[in-house]
């Protein structure tokens, strides 16, 4: 029998038709505070109701409280801000699409981004070890406008903004008992020749919290429409994945087909434990147990002992649909316990 090999989720869970028409709804005014809050709840409710059916063991809330990819609900909580359109309105849905924002003086975040609040809620709402999640700062910094003439000069410039914007609310996490803290932060793989030190900013974020929860980074390369950002490849981006000083990197394989796998071991060698990515969410093809399970022993083949290993999708599922959603979390269940399963 194989031991450990727990699974987990990356953060984001599918969103029901009913939820993206109530959202919809509430942007033109048609709910109100109480009515929005239901929903919210309800959404929530349904994101740890799917994992825990499934068996997921370590859940997060969905990030149902979470309007628009990714980032898009934290620009709602800065002030000095203001919204631009988008480059590109038709043609091929792609990231070039998403929200920017010019900033009209220093930003802040006098409530918070809203995280400590989503954790308190979801903590109520199950007894399951439950993951909070946030972009790191460097990514949070990508849909301000920086340059000459601007506030802020530069992106890094933009993104130290955010490090005291983060130290807050991660300490407010834990303040309210997150044990396991996900930093979201793709960017070492999306800009790798940015003029930034990527692990300076991230590590100041952290420095707060860190011994006091479970830290863990994410690094992928884009997830929008199941659409990547990046050249593919988390080899040229090594040494600066192993500089932010978490316990945990949680990165993608299953649609790389379990390229660069190798990197598992060095990592684990390297005093890190790994999340990796044994389900495909950028694909529609549904995997099997055995499927996943091949897959798991292809990570397990690499030497990394499997209590420093958590099975994951590779990305969060906001862009996948529901019924996929749930079928590829019980795959991963149903893979891992073939692999514990066995003599």
């Amino acid at each position: 029998m194989t031991d450990g090999l727990l699974t987990s989720v990356v953060g984001s869970h599918a969103h029901p038709g009913w939820f993206v028409s109530g959202i919809a709804a509430a942007e033109r005014g048609e709910f109100g505070p109480t009515d929005l809050a239901e929903m919210l709840d309800d959404a929530v409710d349904l994101a740890i109701r799917d994992q825990e059916a499934a068996g997921i063991d370590v859940i997060s809330d969905g990030e149902m409280r979470r309007a628009g990819f990714f980032t898009a609900e934290f620009y709602h909580h800065l002030t000095g801000v203001r919204a631009l359109p988008s480059d590109r309105l038709l043609g091929a849905g792609g990231h070039d699409q998403q929200h920017r924002f010019e900033v009209l003086e220093p930003i802040s975040a006098p409530e918070g981004l809203g995280v400590v609040a989503e954790f308190a809620a979801a903590r109520a709402r199950t007894t399951r070890p439950l993951k909070a999640t946030l972009p790191g700062p460097y990514t949070l910094s990508g849909r301000l406008r920086t340059g000459p003439g601007e506030v802020y000069a530069s992106r890094v410039a933009a993104a130290e903004a955010f490090v005291e914007i983060l130290r807050t609310e991660l300490l407010g996490l834990v303040d309210v008992g997150a044990t396991i803290i996900q930093i979201d932060e793709p960017s070492p793989a999306i800009h790798p020749d940015a003029p930034a030190d990527f692990a300076a900013l991230f590590n100041a974020a952290i420095e707060p919290v860190r011994g006091r929860a479970r830290l863990g980074a994410h690094l992928c390369f884009g997830n929008y429409l199941g659409r990547p950002l990046a050249a593919r490849s988390y080899r040229p981006i090594r040494d600066a994945m192993l500089g932010f000083a978490v316990d945990e990197l949680v990165l993608e394989f299953a649609n790389r087909e379990m390229a660069e796998v190798d990197l598992v071991h060095e990592l684990a060698d390297a005093g890190r434990d790994v999340a990796a990515g044994v389900i495909d969410v950028k694909n529609y093809h549904l995997e099997t147990a055995d499927e996943v399970a091949t897959r798991i022993d292809t990570v397990l083949a690499t030497g990394i002992p499997p209590e420093r290993l958590t099975l994951v999708p590779d990305c969060g599922f906001s862009q996948t649909a529901r019924w996929a959603t749930t079928a590829k979390l019980h795959a991963l269940v149903a893979g891992r316990n073939l692999v514990r399963g066995r003599p």
